[in-house]
């Protein structure tokens, strides 16, 4: 999402306070009961960083650590010993039963973070892991594989959230996840981190180190002061992750050639800034990337579900401008490019039942407005200044990209492909659409797919950027969007939170969960809404109760 690049402007934006009165008491709050939890938050100065798991599959996960074996061995440093460092994966908190174990060495070449994928586990089976170093022991984190091939899970259940800014606020939110205790998986869907310097987008608590990050020691930095925040060493401990990046691990609008939020020469050449980020990324987070370091992969959950992460920064084609709309429809603007765009169609060809998609920006069409294709192809044809669908609003997301869009659109209704949800962070808001197979014609028009958009963590949303107060001016907003974009069932455009998915052989549900004040770190978070979509159904209805 595009933010204010200027820091004077930045700077300037008044900061609304969520008050509890405004968003959530009394007993509509979340009032899950803190955990005494023994992985909650790294106790030792070797393990500062705590631990964290991600990717599970039926037989292994990716177990993560950072160590600190000297004083001066600090994150970005470049310095300090390689060191020894031993694991341990058990079927219990207190380690009577260690199923398996072993030890790495790493050091200032990796930044002394450590990963190691944990082979040789049972099937969707709670495991419990912890490191050692220089006699020091770990936080215990806890993980879940993945269910075996061909299983039914009676249910599947996940955190989805994305856009956390350190300097908008505290992460509440993680907190909020990490005590529910019933959450097989997090998948975060980008924007785990921002780039900006202090006082760029965000006032609350300055970033380190104190400029914009463009350098691997930079980045690494940044990595390492995010994980020192308690609730998202909570979260990271208390299940394993899925991740993906989206520009911000890397800069403001990236695209394959570059970015908003860089200038080549004095921040160096992008290749070097983009090798940069990866490589920090690589090291700091619990992720298992292809061959070549692609971080688009897919993730099997039984029979049930399988979970495609795609990378929207890569390959795509630079966004356009207002003036270029039209060009939206042109075959060599590109989102996923050509190998990813295959790798998705084949993803909605796997015998499963729910076809999840981790997309880091919004699918659905959010245009001004849409415009029957019976209509919009003769004027695109004829006049070029708008794409066949409508003008769009937003450039980065997927409807600056028409072209691929309309192919898995056009793939679904082909293929009579049912039960395929798009998972979106990125825009700071919450959104639950239909996918119509032509947006303009829609009720009318037959729907393929559905998506859940869910909210930021902290990063600015409609009525932090205006400076009024929540559930005003926004209201007009989204009336207005969804009058015009009929396919949109739900828009709230102001809260921060996260949401919980719910995946059964019924129906997937989404519950939308906002936070009372970003900038409190015990803020409650409040039930806002639940939407589902029942199999076979391609389509979206409200229900009162969350799971």
């Amino acid at each position: 999402m595009r933010e204010p690049s200027d820091p004077e402007t930045a700077s300037r934006m008044p900061r609304i306070r969520r008050r509890s009165v405004i968003r959530a008491g009394g007993a509509a709050a979340l009032a899950v009961p803190a955990l005494s939890l023994p992985f909650a938050r790294a106790q030792t100065d070797v393990f500062r960083h705590g631990v964290a798991s991600g990717d599970p599959l039926p037989d292994r996960v990716i177990l993560w650590t950072r160590v600190t074996p000297a004083a001066d061995a600090v994150p970005g440093s470049g310095r300090g010993p390689q060191v020894a460092v031993t694991w341990q994966v058990a079927t219990d908190a207190d380690f009577t039963s260690v199923v398996a174990g072993g030890e790495v060495t790493t050091g200032p070449d990796r930044d002394h973070t450590v990963k190691v994928d944990a082979g040789g586990l049972r099937p969707g089976t709670e495991y419990y892991y912890r490191f050692s170093c220089l006699g020091s022991s770990s936080p215990v984190g806890r993980t879940r594989t993945a269910p075996a091939d061909g299983v039914v899970p009676a249910r599947l259940r996940f955190g989805v959230v994305s856009c956390a800014n350190w300097q908008a606020g505290h992460f509440a939110a993680y907190r909020r996840m990490a005590e529910r205790g019933d959450l097989d998986a997090v998948l975060h869907l980008g924007d785990y981190l921002y780039e900006y310097g202090p006082n760029e987008y965000g006032t609350f608590r300055p970033h380190d180190p104190p400029h914009e990050m463009t350098t691997l020691s930079d980045y690494r930095r940044r990595h390492a002061q995010y994980k020192t925040d308690p609730s998202l060493q909570a979260l990271h401990a208390a299940c394993p992750w899925i991740v993906t990046w989206d520009d911000h691990e890397f800069a403001n609008d990236a695209w394959s050639g570059g970015a908003e939020n860089h200038t080549e020469g004095s921040e160096g050449t992008w290749a070097e800034r983009r090798a940069a980020a990866k490589q920090a990324y690589r090291e700091w987070m619990p992720v298992r990337l292809g061959p070549g370091g692609v971080i688009y992969r897919r993730l099997r959950f039984g029979a049930l579900a399988e979970l495609t992460m795609l990378d929207l920064r890569s390959y795509r084609s630079r966004q356009l401008d207002v003036g270029q709309a039209g060009r939206a429809d042109d075959p060599d603007q590109v989102m996923a490019g050509d190998a990813q765009l295959a790798f998705l169609q084949e993803s909605l060809r796997a015998d499963v039942q729910w076809k999840l998609i981790g997309t880091s920006v919004m699918f659905a069409p959010l245009l001004l407005p849409p415009v029957p294709r019976i209509i919009g192809k003769p004027l695109a044809d004829l006049l070029g200044l708008l794409p066949e669908d409508g003008g769009p609003i937003n450039y980065d997301q997927w409807d600056g990209y028409q072209y691929e869009r309309r192919q898995l659109v056009r793939q679904l209704r082909r293929e009579r492909v049912r039960d395929t949800v798009f998972l979106t962070g990125d825009i700071h808001m919450s959104f639950a659409a239909e996918i119509p197979v032509d947006a303009g014609a829609y009720p009318l028009s037959p729907t393929v797919a559905t998506e859940f958009v869910v909210p930021s963590v902290t990063s600015d949303n409609l009525d932090d950027i205006a400076g009024v107060p929540p559930r005003t001016a926004s209201i007009a907003v989204e009336t207005a969007a969804r009058t015009l974009n009929r396919h949109l069932k739900y828009a709230e455009m102001d809260s921060h939170g996260f949401a919980v998915l719910d995946v059964t052989p019924e129906r997937t549900q989404c519950d939308w969960y906002y936070l009372a004040d970003r900038e409190a770190p015990d803020s409650p978070a409040k039930h806002a809404r639940s939407m589902i979509t029942p199999a076979g159904a391609q389509r979206l209805r409200s229900v009162a109760n969350p799971v």
